[in-house]
């Protein structure tokens, strides 16, 4: 008998001590120009992405900024304006830093629409719609 409460108080132990590791398992290195940054991902999502470009440059966002298709911008159904996301080609594992400035209409598996500029950090032109992974960094306010 005392054998046994020995051995649970034990593991009881090793399960609480093992409940307050730090763990990892949302940190990711990322690779952009030669500097390795690590990120923690707060959210992440897949999905299809797509991108806009000149029939809508200059035109105001939801957000109220001017759109302007050489800046790193997206738009999302629902982040909040100025989150900062990660966007991974899936097909490619290409990735881009994007913040969200506006909205796009919901579409079926169509998570976020990016600028072109972003567009073509991931090589998604001649594609024009691509399986993404979508990561926060930031969320906006």
């Amino acid at each position: 008998m005392r054998l046994r409460i020995k051995l649970i108080l034990s593991l009881c132990f090793l399960l609480i001590l093992a409940a307050c590791s730090s763990t990892s398992r949302y940190t990711k290195t990322y690779e952009d120009n030669d500097n390795k940054t690590e990120y923690r991902f707060l959210e992440a999502r897949t999905g299809i992405a797509s991108f806009y470009a000149s029939e809508f440059q200059g035109k105001k966002t939801s957000s109220g900024e001017i759109y302007n298709m050489n800046e790193l911008t997206a738009a999302h159904p629902d982040y909040p304006f100025n989150t900062i996301v990660l966007v991974t080609n899936l097909k490619n594992n290409k990735s881009v830093q994007v913040r969200i400035n506006d909205r796009m209409p919901n579409f079926k598996n169509r998570i976020i629409d990016l600028s072109l500029k972003a567009a073509e950090k991931i090589d998604m032109i001649r594609d024009g719609i691509q399986e993404v992974k979508v990561e926060v960094l930031k969320w906006g306010k």
